[in-house]
């Protein structure tokens, strides 16, 4: 399959797909015109590649698991290796989701201290910051 095909097969982009070839996580073949050519096995690797990463990993974290890519890796069991790669990652998310805490604690103290405080509910709503946000009136 060409490398569009293989991208609408597994919900990526071609780009992506060329980014995981460099990383060495998939391979393809050349036809004769030059196009890229990928096996049927392919959308299970990409899938798992795109679980992984979806699951907080990093690409360079996905590469310990080239082994077992073209599983099932949503039943296969957890290798030790697979278990401390998830725990460095889980605690740089942690370390992440505290610094912006803290950030997000000091913005709404300094609103607060200037008169206009910040409601939980007004934050979890998006605005588009080209518009100007309205009062509901």
């Amino acid at each position: 399959m060409l490398i569009g095909e293989l991208a609408r097969a597994t919900g990526t982009t071609a780009r992506a797909l060329r980014h995981y070839e460099q990383a060495g996580l998939i391979t393809s073949a050349r036809a004769d015109n030059g196009y890229r050519v990928y096996d049927a096995g392919a959308v299970v690797r990409v899938r798992n590649i795109r679980y992984l990463l979806e699951a907080g990993l990093t690409l360079e974290d996905v590469t310990a698991f080239r082994v077992c890519l073209d599983g099932d890796m949503t039943v296969a069991p957890p290798s030790a290796v697979g278990l401390a790669i998830a725990r460095r990652r889980l605690a740089v998310l942690d370390a992440r989701i505290a610094a912006q805490t803290e950030a997000r604690d000091r913005l709404a103290a300094a609103l607060n201290a200037a008169g206009a405080p910040v409601e939980l509910a007004a934050l979890a709503e998006p605005t588009n910051p080209a518009q100007p946000v309205r009062s509901a009136s």
